[in-house]
């Protein structure tokens, strides 16, 4: 099992949305879940520490013509990170199943994975990775993310991106844009009972936040 200090060094310590602050979140909140659930914890344990251990951070753009996701440099990271934990693993003498167990969480684990999590621990890693875009934290990492990518905290959204999450040519994808592409959507994707009654308290404050911002942009109360 890698240590938290072996863990520590593979996340950027300046970085506000994926650095190991989060990751310890995570991995409490998948401890936490996986214990109700009888989930392996082993296997999330490993796969939390290293989940977004290579290239999660964006690159910044400016955001014309894109589709929905800001980013451009991190849509493989689930991927790399996985081929991480695989070297990692063995290399401290895990079994080949044990790693496979490891390396699907990790694969599975984006809210936009091309792989849906499918086995249990999996399922638990989602749904932790997934309450910490939620709530306070989540509203912080959210600023944090646009910030990082270059795009602004709000700006209008076009009739064609409420529409199909389309950005219109020139328009940013602010931190709105993703509460309402992605993060309003996020509590219905949850896979667990326990994520989906911990999500309610958190789902409330992030919409709360995201509500109210657009009010005061549109100089409102």
């Amino acid at each position: 099992m890698p240590s938290l200090e072996q863990a520590r060094a593979w996340y950027d310590p300046h970085d506000p949305v994926h650095g190991f602050d989060h990751v310890l979140r995570v991995l409490e909140l998948a401890e936490r879940l996986g214990r109700e659930l009888g989930a392996d914890l082993e296997v999330l344990r490993a796969a939390a520490l290293i989940h977004d251990a290579a290239g999660a951070a964006p690159e910044a753009t400016a955001g014309e013509g894109q589709a929905a996701a800001p980013a451009t440099g991190r849509a493989t990271h689930e991927l790399d990170s996985a081929d991480l934990a695989r070297s990692v693993l063995q290399a401290e003498g895990w079994p080949a199943e044990r790693i496979d167990a490891v390396t699907a969480c990790i694969r599975a684990h984006r809210f936009r994975s091309a792989e849906a999590p499918s086995t249990l621990e999996a399922q638990v890693l989602f749904d932790a990775d997934k309450l910490d875009v939620l709530g306070a934290f989540g509203v912080a990492r959210t600023l944090g993310y646009a910030q990082q990518a270059g795009q602004p905290f709000f700006a209008e959204p076009s009739a064609g991106f409420l529409e199909t999450g389309a950005l219109a040519p020139g328009e940013p994808h602010s931190a709105y844009h993703e509460y309402l592409f992605k993060l309003r959507h996020v509590s219905g994707r949850l896979h667990t009972e326990p994520a989906r009654r911990l999500a309610e308290r958190r789902h409330a404050v992030m919409k709360a936040f995201f509500e109210q911002l657009a009010a005061e942009a549109h100089g409102e109360d």
